[in-house]
């Protein structure tokens, strides 16, 4: 599995790295045995391949000797950590609305693992199934992916609702009886499956935390993420990927070429071979954020022009209408949320 196709955040690794020196172990060597260092793991854009990953959660086991350490991670694993897909979650109508998220959007967080629903009678069984064969972390994994999306229904409930019972396909661990605690419920082994049941008859009840609006919006940066995703295998991609995840200030070509170990002349020679140019792809990622924070509606025009690192307004606002054919405050009176009609008394 190449760099491409094995989809992992940099913030799940900072987690296990946490996990790894609560349990007194040394970080930077435990990187080490990947190749990896405690700056690299700082950067944002660090991508790894599923057999660096493979090393790091083997190493993880031998540096902490701790068995349990995959339930350790998973509880560590909380909505934040899940972008904009928990972000959707956690503004979801309803609990069959959020399952139906993590089976269309898992591959963004960790390709080697899909999340499905099988609907019973009276439950419904929530799965995760290996995309990717795991081999000898598939223990630690699935505890920690099966923790997590416990968690994720314990924020979008608020609590209010208990899963019936987690299963595993693999042999009772020692700490089985540490797993019953963690779960709150009973943990069954050596069974066909890995993920855990819910009372089919709480699907469809409205959350409190439901934000139709808010929701919209996470969804549709789930989708865009996706369709990168699928892009990530070419150069262009690779290169407006990293453009998308340094906001705060983009790089020059020159410092994108260091990035990703290429030099100006060849990063410009492979992108013009793929009918595009650095400058096409900083002012495309430019034109998708610029829409993207005029619909929130969080920041003033003149904060958006900044954070896209226009120092001149007015080129902002040139710009803007050249891709939109409007003025950004017309873009933004167009698509603030309406608000909602008063409730009959």
């Amino acid at each position: 599995m190449s760099h491409g196709d094995f989809t992992l955040p940099v913030q799940y690794l900072r987690e296990i790295a946490e996990q790894v020196r609560a349990l007194q172990g040394d970080v930077s060597l435990w990187l080490l045995t990947a190749g990896l260092t405690l700056s690299q793991l700082e950067d944002p854009s660090l991508e790894i391949s599923f057999e660096t990953f493979h090393k790091l959660v083997s190493s993880s086991l031998a540096f902490t000797r701790e068995p349990a350490l995959g339930l350790l991670v998973g509880q560590r694993l909380q909505m934040s950590m899940h972008g904009a897909l928990g972000y959707a979650a956690a503004s979801s109508g309803s609990i069959r609305q959020a399952l139906g998220l993590f089976e269309a959007f898992s591959r963004l967080r960790f390709s080697p693992v899909a999340v499905a629903t099988e609907h019973g009678p009276l439950e419904v069984r929530v799965l995760f199934t290996e995309t990717q064969p795991l081999g000898a972390i598939r223990r630690p994994v699935l505890e920690a992916l099966v923790m997590a999306g416990k968690n994720i229904l314990d924020t979008v409930t608020l609590d209010e609702c208990r899963i019936g019972k987690v299963t595993f396909p693999f042999d009772a661990p020692p700490y089985a009886e540490l797993a019953r605690q963690l779960f709150g419920c009973e943990v069954r082994y050596r069974a066909g499956w890995a993920g855990f049941t819910l009372p089919r008859s709480v699907l469809d009840v409205p959350l409190r935390s439901a934000d139709p609006v808010a929701f919209r919006q996470a969804v549709s940066i789930c989708q865009r993420e996706l369709e990168r995703l699928g892009q990530s295998t070419s150069f262009s991609g690779r290169v407006r990927r990293l453009l998308l995840e340094r906001t705060s200030g983009f790089p020059t070509l020159v410092v994108t070429a260091r990035l990703l170990h290429e030099t100006p002349r060849t990063l410009h020679r492979r992108l013009v071979s793929e009918g595009t140019t650095f400058h096409e792809l900083l002012e495309d990622v430019r034109h998708t954020l610029a829409v993207e924070h005029l619909k929130l509606s969080h920041f003033s025009i003149e904060e958006i022009a900044y954070t896209l690192g226009y120092s001149d307004l007015s080129n902002f606002r040139r710009a803007f209408k050249r891709w939109e054919g409007m003025t950004p405050t017309e873009y933004r009176s167009g698509h603030l949320p309406q608000p909602r009609p008063p409730k009959a008394r």
